[in-house]
């Protein structure tokens, strides 16, 4: 009983220590002033006209 306190501890200590490295390193990433992409041309969605189509036999 005693081992398995002990592992679970050890693994959740690591888990602490791995989520608050994981979560400084997300707060460095973020202070980095996000790009524009105003200037990008905007592509054109056509609509599917699913109802018009004609399908040939396959024999």
């Amino acid at each position: 009983m005693m081992t398995f306190f002990t592992i679970f501890f050890i693994l959740v200590g690591l888990n602490a220590i791995i989520l608050l490295s994981s979560l400084q390193s997300i707060n460095k990433k973020t202070k980095k002033p996000a790009p524009k992409f105003n200037d990008a041309p905007t592509s054109i969605i056509y609509p599917i006209d699913l109802l018009s189509t004609n399908y040939k036999k396959a024999v």
